[in-house]
């Protein structure tokens, strides 16, 4: 695995063998990066990452200056690896927690100007989150909830839905804090 872009770009790391995740592409990170280089300034960021899994999406933040990372991850051999490369990296403002996703949400007291979820595609309650995120009011101001996803799943009609971006089998939905009054 790779960075695609920002300080670190080209810099490999390789997690473990044998972890329960499922990485974003690189040409899926791609293709989200360079739709996010357009909406926000990375340096002025809040940013949270639910389902860290190989710690891959909070790597690309950092090294395009997001210096103020929260990465979740139940998974203690995935959470090791995150934290790991992250000191090694000497990753300013970065955090990893290991514990659950819904355990988090349930306690979160903050909010961020970045969300990003990357779940297992056959996780049960996949079609919550957006839902989860909202409730808690986690989403800061004009800031976006990132969902990955596969085409099993349609966020289309989702009151909150605000576009989403295609990658092959890979999609990210987008949620804010203002409702879409056309779906």
């Amino acid at each position: 695995m790779r960075v695609v872009g920002g300080k670190y770009k080209s810099l490999k790391f390789n997690p473990p063998s044998n972890i329960p995740t499922r990485p974003t592409t690189d040409f899926a990170k791609e293709g989200l990066f360079n739709m996010l280089n357009n909406y926000f300034n990375f340096d002025n960021i809040k940013y949270l990452d639910l389902f860290g899994g190989t710690g891959s999406i909070s790597f690309e933040f950092s090294s395009r200056g997001c210096t103020d990372i929260t990465n979740i991850e139940r998974f203690p051999k995935c959470q090791a690896f995150i934290q790991k490369t992250a000191t090694e990296m000497k990753m300013e403002g970065f955090k990893s927690y290991c514990m659950d996703v819904f355990t988090y949400i349930e306690n979160c007291r903050e909010s961020f100007d970045l969300i990003f979820a990357g779940p297992p595609y056959g996780l049960e309650n996949l079609d919550a989150i957006p839902d989860l995120i909202l409730e808690k009011n986690m989403i800061e101001g004009q800031g976006w909830f990132i969902l990955e996803h596969n085409p099993n799943h349609n966020f289309d009609n989702h009151p909150h839905f605000h576009m989403k971006r295609n990658y092959g089998t890979t999609i990210f939905s987008i949620f804010t804090n203002k409702k879409n009054t056309e779906v």
